[in-house]
C-alpha cells in the first residue's frame, strides 16, 4: 500500500513541478514580449499611442500569469500537507524548497533522518 501512495505522489509530483516549470516560462516570455513592444514602437519611430492597446493586454496578461503562479504555490502547499496525511511526510519528491523542519512546540513529528558517512 506504501508503494501505491508512493507511485502515485510521484506522478502528482512530476506534473506538479511541469506546471510550474511551465507557468515560469510563460511569465518570463509575456515579461519579454511586455519590455520589447515599446523598444520596437521607439525603433520604428511611431506614435506612443501605437499599440498602447497590445501593451496594455500584455501587461494584464503577466499580472494574471503572476496570480496563476500564486495560486500553484498554494497548491504546492496543499499538497504538502497531502503528503504528511498519506504518510509520506519525509519523503522528498525533487523538491526545490528547504526540507521541511520541526516546529519549535512540535514534539510529535519525528526528526528528519540524514545520511551519514563515518570513515
Amino acid at each position: 500500500m506504501l508503494k501505491e501512495r508512493r507511485l502515485a505522489a510521484n506522478r502528482v509530483a512530476e506534473q506538479l513541478f511541469a506546471a510550474e516549470s511551465a507557468i515560469d516560462a510563460a511569465v518570463a516570455a509575456v515579461a519579454q514580449l511586455t519590455a520589447v513592444m515599446p523598444m520596437a514602437r521607439q525603433d520604428a519611430h511611431l506614435a506612443a499611442c501605437i499599440g498602447q492597446d497590445a501593451l496594455m493586454g500584455a501587461v494584464e496578461t503577466c499580472q494574471q500569469l503572476i496570480q496563476a503562479r500564486a495560486r500553484i504555490i498554494e497548491t504546492h502547499q496543499a499538497l504538502r500537507d497531502a503528503q504528511d496525511q498519506i504518510g509520506l511526510g519525509q519523503v522528498m519528491f525533487n523538491d526545490l524548497t528547504k526540507p521541511r523542519t520541526r516546529g519549535a512546540l512540535d514534539t510529535t513529528a519525528p526528526e528528519p533522518r540524514h545520511l551519514t558517512v563515518a570513515a
